[in-house]
């Protein structure tokens, strides 16, 4: 019998007010694959992830995490499945009053109720898988650079070895040799982790480095979805667009009179 996919999202709508901005995505995710979710900004990413995450909830369509729906589940099934996700803030979401290590280590003694001696251990730990050395735990996230920041966010992602990894346009803010040692990074502790990941991204150097499949979102819908590798070759006129910036295309800028 074959497993049920790690996500699976099964039309899924979601709209506010009149505006609709998912309109019938089916996507899945097998167990310990990379996909990436592309597209502009406003086509509806964040508002995919939060419905997966739960913090928004679509009107209509069904979301499963391995085969369980978890659309309108009871708020303790809800945090049972929320134990299976790790997460990687655009903005990095660092606590700027908690040490680095209290950030990295945030999960495992707030949701785990782990002892601080043992989860600061794990936290040491995760710090060296993403570059840091254990002197960088005692600091602060504000004297740290911004690509170190991102490097304890991913930390803190991977700190309750999660199953599922989400995310959310991870190389935000960061020039091109940093975004691209955070890609690397991000490769290399999925793998170690074992984990299944879904990100959103509109940068395509990191889609490319880090996806096995990309799916690019456009006006509510996945318009195309295939290898990373294919990217190039989509025969698709708005990805082609996408993926080389082109101010010319079928894709327009909606301007506000």
């Amino acid at each position: 019998m074959t497993a049920p996919a790690k996500i699976e999202l099964t039309g899924v709508h979601k709209a506010f007010g009149a505006k609709v901005v998912l309109d019938g995505i089916d996507l899945s995710v097998a167990r310990g694959e990379s996909v990436v979710v592309i597209g502009g900004s406003g086509t509806g990413k964040s508002v995919m992830l939060k419905c997966i995450l739960g913090l928004l909830r679509p009107e209509t369509g069904s979301i499963r995490i391995d085969g369980e729906e978890v659309v309108g589940v009871k708020a303790k099934d809800r945090d049972r499945v929320m134990r299976k996700f790790g997460m990687l803030f655009q903005g990095g979401a660092l606590f700027d009053s908690l040490k680095v290590w209290e950030n990295v280590a945030f999960g495992l003694i707030q949701g785990q109720k782990m002892d601080r001696a043992t989860a600061r251990d794990i936290a040491i730990e995760k710090l060296a898988q993403v570059g840091l050395a254990a002197s960088s735990g005692e600091l602060f996230p504000a004297e740290l650079s911004g690509g170190m920041q991102k490097r304890v966010s991913l930390a803190r992602a991977i700190a309750t070895s999660p199953e599922i990894i989400f995310f959310d346009e991870p190389t935000t803010g960061l020039d091109p040799i940093m975004a691209d040692v955070i890609n690397d990074l991000i490769v290399k502790c999925c793998k170690e982790v074992g984990a299944t990941a879904l990100s959103i991204t509109h940068d395509m150097a990191s889609a490319r480095k880090i996806a096995d499949r990309i799916a690019m979102l456009y006006k509510g819908r996945l318009i195309w979805v295939g290898p990373a590798k294919d990217i190039d070759h989509s025969g698709n006129e708005f990805v082609d667009q996408f993926i080389h910036g082109r101010a010319v295309g079928p894709i327009t800028m909606e301007l506000r009179a």
